[in-house]
């Protein structure tokens, strides 16, 4: 599952969490009461009931946790892909820093999954990984949220995920 850590972290060491807003008339924004937490040591929640994702993720593992400006952070990832994610998949990736918006890109994820880890699409099956990335030691403190949101060429989602209120101190 080299696959959502690599999704999540491969762009940038300050996307590590990102805000919800609705992306193509999906709304990654959960009822009150609705929780989705992301099985392992992490602050990541799906944005949505993940029942229909194509990526079941089966944890995700940060250490440390949470992430330490001027220290590595290594994740742990495993997943599994009910169905194969071919080239043209995208990745929305947002970064807040408060209310800014330090990061809004979509990129390519099988550009981002390639140049990142030693996955190759289509992605398919079960997958496991371990990634190193270093957090700046720049980072300045205060809370940050960030949002993945992973889909196909003909916007199925593959996975969402968020966390909000990443405290860096």
């Amino acid at each position: 599952m080299k696959l959502s850590s690599a999704l999540l972290f491969s762009l940038a060491p300050l996307q590590l969490w990102a805000a919800s807003l609705p992306l193509f008339g999906q709304s990654p924004i959960k009822s009150l009461g609705d929780s989705f937490p992301v099985s392992g040591e992490n602050p990541l929640e799906f944005c949505a009931d993940p029942e229909n994702d194509i990526l079941e993720i089966v944890s995700v593992d940060l250490t440390p946790n949470p992430p330490v400006p001027g220290e590595i952070l290594t994740i742990e990832a495993e997943g599994i892909f009910h169905a194969p994610v071919e080239k043209g998949a995208k990745i929305h990736l947002q970064v807040k820093y408060g209310l800014i918006r330090l990061i809004n890109v979509e990129a390519d994820l099988c550009d981002e999954i390639e140049a990142n880890t030693d996955l190759q699409c289509p992605l398919e099956g079960h997958q496991k990984f371990t990634k190193e990335v270093e957090i700046p030691k720049e980072v300045p403190p205060g809370k940050y949220a960030v949002l993945a949101d992973v889909y196909t060429e003909d916007k199925t989602r593959v996975t969402c995920l968020q966390a909000h209120d990443i405290i860096f101190h």
